[in-house]
């Protein structure tokens, strides 16, 4: 049965849990954002040496669960803040997708605009920094916000390592005043109202850059 006066109690609780899965969020996806493009651009434009063993690397961070890497994370740097490390593992596992998601961006660019930057003699850095990314990222706009969604979704793994967020906060205190019930639906409310605005801002975006 639900007890709304644990639900009361449970929400405050809960509420600052989100404040940690928020902040995890946001720095997460921040080196998501730079350590994607950085992969993306070094697997394009690098050397096959360093290319190939950055794409090799890329492939196996994808194929592990980041539960998996969370906790090998925790074990070989055991001196760094749980949430610094978490932020670390969530930005760089994601990062090796959205890497896949600038390329597909790259590659949309148009052959002639290519062309014209070589028919102009261009600087290199010119043409990545003032034509190519700015067209492959304007495509790739609504695949980075679903990713975002998934990445928020994915910060309850932190408590692998320790990280109070909101997940871990809500079962702390399921199991402590035995509400399990109340601070888990409160949880997933949470999670629901603050993904289901972004899902459909996503949702905007990728429809107003289709035409």
């Amino acid at each position: 049965m639900w007890d709304m006066e644990a639900a009361r109690a449970a929400l405050p609780v809960v509420l600052s849990g989100f404040g940690v899965t928020l902040l995890a969020t946001v720095l997460g996806f921040a080196v998501a954002v730079v350590a994607g493009l950085a992969v993306a651009l070094v697997q394009r434009s690098a050397a096959r040496w360093i290319a190939v063993p950055v794409g090799a690397l890329a492939s196996f961070v994808r194929s592990t669960p980041v539960m998996v890497q969370l906790f090998a994370a925790w074990v070989l740097v055991p001196g760094l803040d749980a949430l610094t490390l978490g932020v670390l593992v969530l930005g760089l596992h994601y990062a090796t997708y959205l890497s896949e998601v600038y390329r597909a961006g790259i590659d949309a660019v148009p052959k002639g605009q290519w062309e014209a930057c070589t028919a102009l003699s261009l600087p290199r850095r010119r043409v990545w920094r003032a034509v190519i990314l700015p067209q492959a990222v304007r495509k790739v706009l609504p695949a980075l916000g679903n990713y975002a969604i998934s990445l928020f979704k994915e910060t309850p793994f932190l408590s692998v390592i320790t990280v109070n967020e909101m997940v871990h906060e809500a079962g702390t205190f399921g199991s402590t005043h035995f509400a399990y019930l109340e601070s888990f639906t409160l949880a997933a409310a949470v999670f629901l109202l603050a993904s289901w605005p972004t899902s459909v801002l996503v949702r905007r975006l990728e429809a107003r850059l289709a035409h």
